[in-house]
């Protein structure tokens, strides 16, 4: 794919009459991340600030990394699970008041990623020529709450084989145990063994250590993953993520925007963003990797990668939706990272890590960073955003040209994105960085600012 701006649309010939079908509709427009920015997540009850605050911080942030004021977005897709209806009004009233409109997404633990699929197609459509994805949540302490006895609960489907075999347990955390499940169909159908699935954990926390945004920056060994709290077989509690509060925001524009503003040099191309959800396979038996979004992953996955026109040993960048280190460790092969059955060898040679063939989870992945279920899809695409601009620090991977997003929400939805940089120049101005503590020191001195020009006009009116 050519890395040149071009201007070509595909728009129907119009005719003489005003009927639908000969108005010009410009259709699969290029469509570029212009602005990114995200708060650190952290553990709920930890702090005083509310998920109004949270949010304003990331739509803030991706602003300011975009160099454009908000008054030129023109529609708003805002994700969140555990917040009230209409609570993405509520967090952009309070960075601006321009009418645009503001959709409201939920779409489980997918829900981040949604929001920025429906930003991105407003802009592939021709509907928008900038547009937001907000995602945030503010959890509370402990396991999701997801009571499976029902047979009307929207996930009830997933646990069915468990709940007809009197293998769900109503006293344990319910996800645990559908993902625990697709671990150990894994261990005893490919023998792969309980080290692997800890080593996932460890390379978590190992890249997690770099990543100033993270809720978890500590030190794991295989032994310490081994000797954690047992949750549900396979399953300790190391290899599990935890519920967090944050959010994350990504500006994203149309081609035209890109050259109109100047942004080619902090542009990153979505070369594919596709939304999925489950067909028959997922359910035709009762395996519970295909329950809990093999298939789903491999379909929406190939799809991107078509759309895309690359294959799977083009990307170099991988982040990946890891709940538990069993979804990891299946995804490695639903994404085509390696084949079906060899993810204990994929673990083994390091090809997930730096110096492999592919760096999976380099933020940390949600096992580290943590999980706030409305801004997860979004802080991937952020990560991912800072490091085709080669702005990650520590944790950054060089030489990498093509990067992949990999979110799922049980229930189920699937969203694979992937993303290349415009061109290869990126100098940071001083506004850009991906420093939270930079950060933090910019917004002091805009309060400030802001303070004292309060103070002037109060006493030029006076």
């Amino acid at each position: 794919m050519s890395s040149s701006i071009n201007n070509k649309k595909q728009n129907s010939e119009s005719s003489s009459n005003n009927s639908p079908s000969s108005i010009n509709f410009p259709i699969n427009r290029r469509v570029f991340i212009i602005g990114v920015g995200m708060t650190k997540f952290v553990k709920p009850g930890s702090h005083n600030l509310s998920y109004i605050d949270l949010g304003k911080q990331a739509v803030s942030r991706a602003l300011l990394d975009s160099g454009i004021s908000y008054e030129k977005v023109e529609s708003g897709f805002v994700g969140y699970v555990f917040q009230s209806s209409c609570a993405g009004q509520r967090v952009l009233y309070e960075v601006g008041m321009s009418g645009i409109p503001i959709i409201n997404v939920n779409n489980n633990c997918a829900t981040g990623s949604t929001a920025f699929y429906l930003a991105v197609n407003s802009i592939k459509s021709g509907s928008n020529e900038c547009s937001l994805a907000l995602g945030f949540d503010q959890m509370k302490k402990g396991p999701l709450p997801m009571d499976l006895s029902e047979p009307t609960h929207p996930v009830y489907k997933y646990a069915e084989p468990l709940i007809k075999k009197n293998k769900y347990n109503q006293k344990l955390p319910s996800a645990p145990q559908l993902f625990g499940a697709a671990g150990l169909e894994h261990m005893e159908k490919y023998q792969t063994k309980l080290n692997h699935l800890h080593k996932i954990s460890v390379k978590n926390y190992k890249h997690g250590m770099n990543n100033p945004y993270a809720q978890f920056r500590i030190n794991v060994s295989e032994q310490d993953v081994e000797k954690s709290q047992n949750i549900c077989y396979p399953l300790n509690k190391l290899q599990c993520c935890p519920t967090s509060d944050g959010a994350a925001c990504a500006i994203v524009c149309s081609e035209d925007f890109v050259i109109k503003n100047d942004l080619k040099d902090q542009a990153v191309e979505i070369l594919s963003c596709c939304l999925g959800s489950d067909k028959y396979d997922s359910f035709q038996d009762e395996s519970a990797i295909a329950r809990v979004g093999f298939n789903l992953a491999k379909r929406v996955s190939e799809k991107a990668y078509k759309e895309a026109n690359l294959t799977v040993n083009d990307i170099q960048i991988v982040e990946l939706h890891d709940c538990f280190s069993a979804n990891e460790l299946i995804t490695y092969e639903s994404l085509g990272l390696c084949e079906t059955g060899k993810s204990k060898d994929f673990i083994e040679k390091g090809d997930n890590t730096y110096g492999g063939k592919f760096v999976v989870n380099p933020s940390g992945g949600l096992t580290s960073k943590g999980h706030p279920l409305g801004a997860t899809g979004i802080a991937q695409i952020t990560e991912l955003t800072w490091q085709l601009r080669k702005m990650a620090d520590k944790r950054q991977v060089y030489n990498a040209k093509n990067a992949l997003a990999h979110n799922l929400g049980l229930g189920s939805a699937v969203v694979v994105s992937i993303l290349r940089k415009y061109n290869d120049k990126f100098n940071c101005k001083d506004h850009q960085t991906s420093d939270p503590d930079k950060l933090a020191q910019i917004e002091n001195k805009e309060l400030k600012k802001n303070a004292l020009t309060n103070i002037s006009n109060a006493r030029a009116k006076f």
